[in-house]
């Protein structure tokens, strides 16, 4: 049996009120996963929602995971909507920190948080205990007593309604943090590839005074490191700093403009 509890770099980041900074891996590679950690990043994003594996693909999961073990960081786990039977899958496969997206209702986050713990505001939670890897396969002595520690669960913020709803959305006991989701923002305010938009913008400053007013931490995406430094400066704490996929395509269209051939 092991007596060593998991460890959530990433919950200790955000309770310390640090920032913390990530990429989307949009490959689903775990040697990228592992890659990113080494290079000390402090989360590799997983997108379930837009692409990539399906989110019930707990094998999948699970090579991603021992990936960002072996390199150090953490997984940041989307999950495509709040569907608590998928809050528990992915935790059981060993993920700490995961969001959920097209909520719009304080009520949703409530059921998604409750679905990720053992004991929850007071009460029994809705987490389902059994011996999965989150356990070390039942071999983990301190599981029950520390696995509320360590779990973070979020919310995408990317609609109009979750916008108004977002006083009561806040208040949801052991909310980890908001995401404000621009891109899936301009959709629904009617401006689709805009997340520049004013519209887009008004919404997106409204959820980061929210969340500064609520003392819950707020997450984005860096649009180049003068946003990303900008964000850190206002409050964000988890900030995607842009993609594998990207990255590959600046690195490579560097190389042909500086081809002479």
């Amino acid at each position: 049996m092991t007596d060593s509890p998991r460890t959530n770099a990433l919950r200790q980041s955000l309770d310390a009120d640090e920032v913390a900074l990530g990429v989307l891996d949009d490959t689903y590679s775990p040697k990228l996963v592992e890659l990113y950690g080494e290079l000390g990043l402090d989360f590799v994003w997983i997108d379930l929602e837009h692409a990539g594996p399906s989110p019930w693909d707990g094998d999948q999961l699970e090579d991603l995971l021992r990936a960002a073990d072996v390199g150090g960081t953490e997984l940041l786990v989307r999950l495509p909507e709040p569907n608590p039977a998928l809050v528990r899958k992915a935790l059981d496969a060993g993920v700490r920190t995961l969001f959920v997206s097209r909520v719009e209702t304080a009520d949703e986050v409530r059921r998604a948080v409750r679905a990720a713990r053992f004991e929850y505001d007071g009460g029994p939670g809705e987490r389902g205990f059994a011996n999965p890897r989150a356990s070390r396969w039942g071999t983990a002595e301190e599981y029950a007593a520390t696995e509320d520690e360590e779990v973070v669960v979020g919310a995408t913020i990317e609609n109009p309604t979750a916008v108004e709803n977002l006083e009561e959305i806040l208040a949801v006991p052991d909310l980890g943090f908001v995401f404000a989701g621009p891109l899936d923002l301009a959709v629904s305010l009617g401006h689709p590839g805009e997340p520049t938009h004013s519209a887009v913008e008004e919404a997106v400053e409204a959820i980061r005074e929210s969340a500064a007013d609520a003392d819950v931490p707020l997450g984005g995406l860096g649009y180049g490191m003068d946003d990303a430094n900008e964000k850190a400066a206002n409050g964000y704490q988890l900030l995607n700093l842009g993609s594998t996929t990207a990255a590959l395509q600046g690195a490579v269209s560097s190389w042909f403009e500086a081809y002479e051939g």
